[in-house]
């Protein structure tokens, strides 16, 4: 069978050897260039990592698992109804665990966290403060507003337009530049929150606070209605046990005050059978009701979600720096990649 002849455009490993010292040879006349250039770039590199201001990020993970929302106690909640007593549960029933992620990005829950106060180098201060000071935002933002004149210490409802305006600026600038939130893995209930900032104390402050007050909102929201109907039969439980209570009282006066009656006188014993009647009214009530308020405390805890913080953030944090050897090192080694393809590229051009 005849070989096939070679093809125009296909290249022996004899001419790619030839090529290669070709290129090499090429590449050892512009040793200048690619030396300069690795100078360049490793003296850039160094003086990225020298100039660059750190960014620090404070990282707490905590594990939700959701209430039962008052699961098992479906017969007991139906015969509760049936004498008028709704025993909760399902407090947040639209209230799902996914919700909580949105609630960290919320206008309410970082103001809240604004406006924490804090301890920082023994002096405390809010954290909104810390947050203008340390981003310079009085000379950034003197055209539109006088920081040093806005007081935030002062209660919520005593806000000025100008405090709410501010406010409403920096939970855009915090939600887009500084706080991160999002679970883990989709199939786990592990959600992960990521405070950065330059400052070191606040990114760990607010990421603290944050967690704290979130999940409290969080759990008091899911069990509200639980907690509510928990705090009513509670308080019928005090007064029917106190009218009880006057009720016995009140056999043993009617007694006392006839203590030697006359068999022959009925009417002697009716007020202290009235009395008796009273006292077993009110132990059946009373026995009821104390029923009803055992199930409404293990409906409040089944509807309680279970948070646990797994890590939590720890001085010093984790920040995003540089060393200066990596710097000088990458920086080089960037400068002769682009230089060598570069020359690469021009040697190619010319050949054609």
């Amino acid at each position: 069978m005849p070989e096939q002849q070679q093809k125009p455009d296909e290249i022996s490993l004899h001419d790619l050897v030839l090529k290669l010292k070709s290129w090499y040879k090429y590449l050892l006349t512009k040793w200048f260039i690619i030396v300069l250039a690795g100078v360049i770039g490793g003296i850039l590199g160094f003086s990225y990592a020298y100039f660059k201001k750190l960014n620090y990020t404070a990282n707490c993970t905590f594990v939700l698992e959701e209430g039962d929302g008052g699961g098992g106690l479906g017969e007991y909640a139906g015969l509760a109804s049936m004498v008028g007593i709704d025993l909760g549960g399902g407090g947040g029933g639209i209230f799902k665990g996914d919700n909580i992620l949105q609630l960290y990005q919320s206008r309410k829950m970082i103001e809240e966290t604004l406006l924490t106060k804090d301890t920082f180098d023994n002096k405390t201060q809010l954290l909104i403060n810390r947050f203008i000071d340390f981003n310079e935002l009085q000379a950034k933002w003197k055209r539109r507003v006088d920081l040093s004149k806005l007081n935030f210490s002062v209660p919520k409802s005593q806000f000025t337009r100008a405090q709410d305006s501010v406010i409403n600026q920096l939970v855009i600038i915090i939600n887009k530049q500084y706080l991160s939130v999002a679970k883990i893995d989709k199939k786990l209930s592990i959600i992960k929150v990521s405070v950065s900032s330059k400052d070191e104390q606040f990114a760990k402050s607010f990421s603290d606070n944050i967690v704290r007050k979130v999940n409290q909102f969080y759990v008091d929201t899911k069990t509200k209605k639980s907690a509510e109907n928990l705090a009513i039969l509670q308080k019928q439980a005090d007064s029917v046990k106190a009218v009880l209570n006057n009720s016995l009282g009140g056999v043993a006066a009617a007694i006392d005050a006839n203590p030697n009656m006359n068999p022959a006188y009925q009417t002697l014993r009716v007020p202290s059978q009235r009395r008796q009647v009273d006292v077993q009214a009110s132990g059946a009530v009373y026995q009821e009701i104390i029923k009803n308020l055992e199930l409404a405390k293990i409906t409040f805890r089944k509807d309680k979600p279970l948070i646990q913080i797994i890590d939590e953030p720890v001085l010093p944090l984790e920040s995003d720096r540089v060393g200066k050897l990596i710097g000088l090192v990458v920086g080089g080694l960037l400068g002769w990649v682009i230089v060598v393809g570069w020359l690469s590229i021009k040697k190619g051009l010319k050949a054609e």
